[in-house]
């Protein structure tokens, strides 16, 4: 199903339901790209055009942030659950090592890469890793990473750099890489590899993983999540104030 939050299409599906469209795009050879909505995306997307084609044309739109979960619910749209970025990406990776599915890892410091792959084998010693390759190339090498996916044959492709970047890569390459599922998987790479602390479960159930975040890294986090969701709840009050609020019946089901 999925529903329209002003002005933004969201998948409302639940991890199970994400995982069995990923693993059919996979099996099928057929494109799908997800990107995972949060607050900071929601909120950057309304300034930033690289970055709303990005979101805006992407096959499948998962809820990440609890901050999505609460406005779609408070607009009367049915959230059983929030899949979560990283949540999502260990999924697909337990289903390639089942399966025999290879990803391809782009993204991410030479070092964070290299533990990060070595955590993902050891947590899966079937898991066949299609190629990898770390996020500080230069423009005039993208040609070249290119051509190492696509020689590749990767099931699926995630990728850990940051926005716009990532939008900017995908815009001018997605066409050409021939990986069924491609997925953003922003920090999830640092966490797998130890590099970044993940959030305490309670605090995950909480929504609160931003302000873990800003207790590792207060310098560099305090403001940017002060910002989006200061502008968020600002953009759901207008929508109440001015009548706009999405209600159920703005839901349309998706195939």
């Amino acid at each position: 199903m999925r529903a329209d939050l002003l002005g933004c299409s969201v998948d409302i599906l639940t991890m199970t339901e994400t995982v069995e469209r990923v693993q059919g795009a996979m099996r099928d050879r057929r494109r799908l790209h997800h990107v995972a909505l949060n607050v900071a995306k929601f909120v950057n997307m309304r300034s930033d055009n690289i970055l709303r084609s990005d979101v805006l044309g992407s096959d499948l739109i998962g809820i990440d942030g609890m901050g999505i979960v609460l406005a779609l619910r408070m607009l009367g749209v049915p959230v059983q659950e929030r899949v979560t970025g990283i949540d999502l990406c260990w999924q697909v990776l337990s289903v390639c090592a089942r399966d025999g599915f290879r990803p391809f890892l782009l993204g991410a410091t030479p070092d964070v890469l290299h533990r990060a792959a070595g955590v993902i084998e050891k947590q899966f010693p079937s898991l066949q890793i299609a190629g990898s390759r770390d996020g500080y190339f230069r423009t005039d090498q993208e040609e070249e990473v290119v051509q190492q996916i696509i020689d590749s044959k990767a099931d699926c492709l995630f990728i850990a750099m940051p926005t716009p970047r990532k939008e900017r890569f995908l815009s001018a390459h997605k066409d050409r890489l021939s990986v069924p599922f491609i997925m953003g998987v922003g920090g999830s790479l640092d966490v797998i590899a130890g590099h970044v602390r993940r959030a305490p479960p309670l605090m995950q159930s909480m929504g609160l993983e931003w302000l873990y975040r800003v207790y590792q890294e207060p310098r560099r986090m305090w403001w940017r999540y002060t910002k989006t969701n200061v502008m968020f709840a600002a953009i759901l009050v207008r929508a109440f104030l001015s009548q706009q609020s999405i209600g159920p019946g703005r839901l349309s089901r998706s195939g």
